[in-house]
């Protein structure tokens, strides 16, 4: 085997996240009584989609994210709420969805046969995953999952891989694997790491950015076949 350590993204890569996002925000507006559901859900992607943006760049953190990012959405919405305590709520319905993509659980199983070791690698709020990884077919796969909000610091930071270098005993780069679908996140975190990565694109998107994937695959056979 040419690597040994697998870092595996999980929300986009392996965590169905738009459908847990999908089902945790129509129970939340419905709870709090909105008119138009989809309406809201649509301004809160918006608001979500910038903030996370801007987290990876460093603009935000962690915590001004999730305390304020539906006090945003309903202020355009015409609403004074308190954005921390919608947040709790929130995380509580989305805690509760374990949604993976098909053929996740079988990708983890053929590659845990293999000899790999497998590691979760997320830029996410801590009870979220952990509650969603406990509920899905997918949680005992990972040896370990690296989750930003523990780390004090996140992907494509530097320090991130280096904190996991340091908690995975004989962990090297060379021997390493970024796996995940974000260009700015999972792809350029290991170009600053010096880790290789493996790009996850199922819908063929162009690369227009700086960051170099060392292999592109759309599909978990095709993955496979990289790491046979």
């Amino acid at each position: 085997m040419i690597y040994q350590f697998l870092l595996f993204d999980l929300d986009h890569t392996l965590l169905d996240f738009a459908t847990a996002e999908e089902v945790a925000l129509t129970q939340l507006l419905e709870s709090l009584k909105v008119g138009d559901v989809q309406a809201a859900k649509s301004v809160y992607r918006g608001v979500n989609r910038q903030m996370w943006k801007d987290l990876e760049k460093g603009l935000l953190t962690k915590a001004e994210l999730v305390n304020t990012r539906f006090s945003c959405t309903f202020a355009e919405l015409g609403r004074d709420e308190d954005g921390a305590a919608l947040a709790l709520r929130y995380q509580e319905f989305l805690g509760r969805q374990g949604q993976t993509f098909p053929q996740a659980e079988q990708l983890l199983a053929t590659l845990t046969r293999r000899g790999y070791e497998i590691y979760g690698a997320t830029n996410g709020i801590t009870y979220i995953q952990e509650n969603r990884l406990q509920r899905s077919s997918i949680g005992s796969y990972f040896k370990r999952v690296f989750i930003s909000e523990q780390m004090g610091t996140q992907k494509p930071e530097t320090a991130f891989y280096q904190k996991i270098a340091e908690q995975i005993p004989g962990f090297t780069t060379s021997k390493a694997l970024m796996i995940g679908d974000s260009l700015t996140a999972d792809i350029q975190g290991g170009n600053k790491a010096g880790i290789d990565t493996a790009w996850f694109n199922p819908s063929g998107v162009p690369n227009t950015s700086q960051s170099i994937p060392t292999y592109t695959f759309s599909t978990y056979a095709e993955l496979a076949d990289l790491l046979t």
